[in-house]
């Protein structure tokens, strides 16, 4: 090889461990809570009619459960806190697209897991069939036959299809109150919803009288976030181990949930 050959290979040795360096600099400096930092706010996925983890109140703002923890979440933080509406559908690619910082009510399922992280469980949560007392449903096997609304693309809508048999008419819908409204109606015989969802409806129908027939699945809900946010995972713990420890969560299950919160209904 020429001295000259020698020289222009150097160059793009050098070239090529500078290119490679500064790609590693770049991706240390990917980091969700600087960016978040720097922006002044976080953006939380939420979903915006589902009483009372969060819903429109009077004034039009989002209120709940999920909001009470999102914000003691942002206040770690330092920082102002921005609700997202999402959907059951669009949720997982928000998060994985940066459209927002962390998701809030995400059921774990292996599933899921291979796409995104899960920070720590801060809300009781199971999912039920719900039908009126005059329906006799017990188990899966009572789904024969059966319509069941449920909401598209959520944990409940996947516990579902895996439960119901082959001859279940099941009927999903966009968001929560088109599958109460749905089962309400007669559109449906059956709903499956989250527990949360389902009290509102046990609460105010006493003509369907309505009931909760048996449980799909008891999974505590977490606060989703994108893999490898060692940092942002952390913050998110830290505020949830807050609230647990001065006594904060406990009050926003009293106010939303309507019952005080049991830290064991928090393990998976």
């Amino acid at each position: 090889m020429t001295l000259h050959a020698k020289f222009k290979s150097s160059i793009a040795a050098a070239l090529m461990l500078a290119t490679a360096g500064l790609g590693l600099a770049t991706q240390a400096r990917a980091d969700a809570v600087d960016d978040i930092t720097k922006a002044g706010a976080i953006n939380v996925g939420i979903f915006s009619d589902f009483p009372p983890f969060s819903s429109a109140s009077a004034d039009m703002s989002i209120k709940g459960y999920d909001v009470d923890v999102a914000q003691a979440i942002a206040d770690s933080l330092k920082v102002k806190l921005n609700l997202v509406s999402v959907t059951g559908q669009n949720r997982i690619p928000y998060l994985t697209d940066k459209r927002v910082d962390i998701l809030m009510s995400v059921g774990y399922s292996k599933e899921r897991e291979q796409v995104i992280d899960f920070a720590a469980a801060y809300a009781p949560y199971y999912i039920a069939v719900i039908g009126p007392k005059a329906l006799a449903v017990k188990g899966k096997e009572d789904l024969a036959d059966k319509s069941i609304a449920v909401n598209r693309g959520t944990l409940e809508d996947t516990s579902l299809t895996e439960a119901a048999p082959a001859s279940a008419d099941i009927r999903r819908f966009d968001n929560y109150n088109s599958v109460i409204q749905a089962f309400i109606s007669g559109q449906t015989q059956l709903m499956v919803v989250g527990n949360d969802v389902g009290a509102q409806v046990l609460a105010k129908q006493d003509a369907l009288q309505p009931e909760q027939k048996f449980q799909l699945l008891t999974s505590p809900s977490h606060i989703g976030l994108n893999k490898n946010e060692d940092r942002l995972k952390k913050a998110v713990n830290d505020a949830v181990a807050k609230m647990l420890a001065d006594g904060k969560l406990d009050e926003s299950s009293k106010a939303w949930l309507k019952t005080p919160l049991n830290p064991d209904n928090l393990k998976d």
